[in-house]
Parts: structure tokens; C-alpha cells; sequence
């Protein structure tokens, strides 16, 4: 390992934006590695908008593992932290920098530590996929900054494990999350449907009419759904695998009118799986719940 030990210190920052599920992931068959009970359809945000930025640095004057969040220090001692820390680091590659004298071997990794700083422009747990936006641009920052060979989707499996709608995050445009069936998650990753430019008429409109925090997390909330709510096991095995179909149909012909109806028919039986879950979960507000009503009688296209 070159440089000079007091000096030297590399950066790598990456932006990634949040994406809103019209298929929706709820439940997981394995708590750790994060395997959803379903395949998910999701459309990616505009970054301008709504999106994570990460700076993440390493030095050998780091004596440990740090991260920031919206400029507050927060624990790393979790276990998705580690498991994506853990990952990428098991495959980063040597980087040399000749301008500033530095060498990092493949074994070096091991030793150096890592500070992480990562900003949201949107608020935090209040149901618009922080986490998702979050922990994939955590995978892909740390990524760039290790010289990570791996292509997309298999950073996507990396990403599944620090949140599961982060694999989504990683693309553009419209975005399906495969369950996958292999045990060790290998196949459980995300796949592009359709670029960024495909349905560049498409306008999603997002009203924040709640900024507090979710009283049940959906880590809570998932697990309490697989344990209780018979309605989700129809909903599984039945409901979301022809309905996977039929969205992908509608999202490649841009057919404004399935889509709407199989998202807003999508989105009320997430809730009434929410519903059906021993104690009931509620993530709708009066307000919420007032103009979803209203909005999924008639919805247009702009």
C-alpha cells in the first residue's frame, strides 16, 4: 500500500434515485439474505428530485467505519450495513492513483477503513423508499470507489441486502425485482424492463402530505404480514403473478389505462394486506386515504 500514511485519502460520490413500486414487494421468505415472496415492478424517480447522494473516502488514518446521515452520525453496527460493507469489499480490485502516489492491493481492503456521507432530498422513512435510494448508492459508491468489476445485477443482490428496494434503484426507468428461487439469493435481482426514455410522456406527481416517520417500519410490518395475513398467501401465489404480466405488457405498449388500473388495484391490496396483518398496519393517513380514493376512480394521462 502507497502514499504517505499521514496524507492521502480517495473519494468516489454517486447520486441515486428513489423508485415507487406499481407491483408492490411485501413479505420475505429469508429475513437475512432479504428474499421477497414475490416478484416487484417499480419505476425509478427522477435523481433531480428525489434521490440519495453518497461521498464515501478512504484513508489508513481512518481507525474505523464510519457513516453521516443528513450530516448526523449514525450506527454502522447493523447487520445490512455490514453484510453490504462486507460484499463489495470481498470483491474490490486494486486501485493505483499515479497523480497522488497510491497504491491499494486487493489485500489491503481488508484493513482500510471507510467514512460514508450520504444526503437525502426528501424526508427520511416517511414512505418514499429512502432506504431503497440509500443503500444503492451506498453498494454503487462504494463500488467505484473499491474498482468493483461486477455488472448491475449482481450489485443488485448486494444492494437487496442492506434494503430490498434498493436492487430496484440501481437502473432507470421501469425496473422488475425477480424473486428468485435459489437459496443463497443468487438469482433474487433486479432487472431493467424498460429504459429511462421509454415512456418519457409519463409524468408521476409525488404529494408528501406527512413528513413523520412510519409507526411500523416495513421490516416490523413484513414480518408480521407473513406470519398473520392469509389474504398475502392468496395474493402471492395467485394475484402478482398474473398481474406481473399484464404490467409488463402495459408498460411496454404504454398503455396509460391498464397501467393505472393495475397500480391503483395493486396499491389497495397492499393496504388491505396491511389490514389483514394481526394487529392491523396502517399507512394511510385521512388525507391519504381521501385523494387515493379520488385518484384511483380516474386517472389520466397528462
Amino acid at each position: 500500500m502507497g502514499g504517505d500514511q499521514e496524507e492521502w485519502i480517495l473519494m468516489a460520490t454517486a447520486r441515486s434515485p428513489t423508485n415507487i413500486a406499481v407491483i408492490k414487494y411485501w413479505g420475505k421468505r429469508d429475513e437475512t439474505l432479504i428474499l421477497p415472496v414475490n416478484d416487484s415492478v417499480s419505476v425509478t424517480l427522477d435523481p433531480d428530485h428525489l434521490s440519495a447522494t453518497t461521498t464515501v473516502a478512504v484513508s489508513p488514518r481512518f481507525s474505523s467505519d464510519r457513516m453521516w446521515l443528513n450530516g448526523k452520525e449514525i450506527s454502522l453496527s447493523g447487520g445490512r450495513f455490514q453484510s453490504c460493507l462486507r460484499e463489495i469489499r470481498s470483491r474490490a480490485e486494486e486501485v493505483e492513483d499515479e497523480k497522488k502516489g497510491i497504491r491499494i492491493r486487493k489485500e489491503d481492503w481488508g484493513r482500510l477503513h471507510v467514512h460514508i456521507a450520504s444526503y437525502n432530498n426528501f424526508p427520511t422513512a416517511a414512505g418514499l423508499a429512502s432506504s431503497a435510494a440509500g443503500f444503492a448508492c451506498l453498494v454503487f459508491s462504494l463500488s467505484k470507489l473499491m474498482n468493483v468489476k461486477e455488472e448491475l445485477g449482481p450489485l443488485s443482490a448486494i444492494a437487496r441486502q442492506g434494503s430490498g428496494s434498493a436492487c430496484r434503484s440501481l437502473y432507470g426507468g421501469f425496473v422488475k425485482w425477480q424473486m428468485g428461487n435459489a437459496p443463497d439469493g443468487s438469482d433474487s435481482i433486479a432487472v431493467q424492463l424498460t429504459s429511462e426514455s421509454h415512456w418519457d410522456d409519463l409524468v408521476i406527481v409525488i404529494a408528501v402530505v406527512s413528513s413523520r416517520q412510519k409507526e411500523t417500519s416495513s421490516t416490523t410490518g413484513m414480518r408480521e404480514t407473513v406470519e398473520t395475513s392469509a389474504l398475502l398467501q392468496y395474493r402471492t401465489k395467485v394475484v402478482v403473478p398474473s398481474r406481473i404480466l399484464q404490467m409488463e405488457e402495459a408498460i411496454r405498449s404504454r398503455d396509460f389505462e391498464t397501467f393505472a388500473k393495475l397500480t391503483c388495484a395493486d396499491s389497495n391490496q397492499f393496504h388491505a394486506v396491511c389490514l389483514d396483518t394481526s394487529p392491523p398496519i396502517f399507512y394511510m393517513n385521512d388525507t391519504s386515504h381521501r385523494h387515493d380514493y379520488q385518484s384511483c376512480r380516474k386517472m389520466e394521462p397528462f
